[in-house]
């Protein structure tokens, strides 16, 4: 079962790499699964998203990675230590990516089986501008409301590692209050895009239509500006029945 999961994310990973796409370049973005209810498999530090094998990814203990979060003395290098020690078989030489932590507490979350980290080009061009906040500040689309959810949880800029899973969780905590269910959608300023999903191509999907968002919003800013669903029909497209069946047609609940 776990090298099954390990064969699917290294295809999604193949696939959120090809360079048509624009959603990565070089080393950039990571991804993980969850292997089993004690660990998960993570991107190791300098692979391709495009080139990667099942020889890219370590499998990582959870509870040592998420022991991590609770430590308030740790410097650098004892981040490093301490991800190399998660790691399940020492003998891999390969390193956890500096995100493993953050991949660790979203695939925590329920119905969360893969994570994809990406850096699309369109997607970046609004988290990086001063409209970052207001960009995303409603829905635009009924399908960008199947797929990603009633809205996505920005993280404003936090140094990646430590001090960002740390922000992501204090905010994905708060998401869960407000909205009752985890994000699909990650968006962090300065930085990129996480989606969360139960398949791989659920997070395929998502990554997808949040690109597809970010294209229709810059067009809108060319012509004035986004005209946002009213947060009625936003509640209305989430939990209409047909939009609910569709969600469980296309594998999303």
């Amino acid at each position: 079962m776990s090298e099954d999961i390990l064969n699917q994310l290294v295809t999604l990973s193949n696939h959120l790499g090809d360079p048509a796409l624009d959603y990565v370049i070089l080393g950039e973005g990571n991804t993980a699964a969850r292997a089993d209810a004690d660990s998960f498999w993570v991107k190791a530090s300098g692979y391709e998203l495009r080139t990667i094998t099942g020889d890219g990814f370590v499998r990582v203990a959870t509870d040592r990675a998420l022991a991590l979060l609770n430590r308030t003395d740790l410097s650098d290098q004892a981040v490093k230590d301490g991800l190399a020690a998660a790691k399940i078989d020492q003998s891999v030489s390969a390193r956890p990516s500096v995100e493993t932590l953050l991949h660790a507490l979203c695939l925590g979350l329920e119905g969360v089986q893969f994570v994809a980290h990406t850096h699309p080009t369109a997607v970046n061009a609004l988290t990086c501008s001063v409209a970052f906040e207001t960009a995303f500040d409603g829905r635009l689309f009924p399908d960008e409301i199947v797929l990603c959810g009633p809205a996505p949880l920005l993280v404003p800029y936090t140094d990646p590692g430590l001090p960002l899973a740390r922000k992501a969780r204090e905010l994905i905590n708060g998401y869960f209050d407000h909205y009752g269910e985890p994000p699909r959608v990650v968006l962090m300023q300065n930085h990129g895009l996480i989606a969360l999903g139960r398949s791989a191509a659920q997070v395929e999907s998502i990554t997808a239509m949040m690109v597809k968002t970010a294209r229709v919003l810059l067009g809108t800013f060319a012509l004035g500006g986004p005209r946002f669903l009213s947060q009625e029909h936003v509640d209305r497209i989430h939990t209409r029945p047909d939009e609910i069946y569709r969600r469980q047609q296309l594998g999303l609940v």
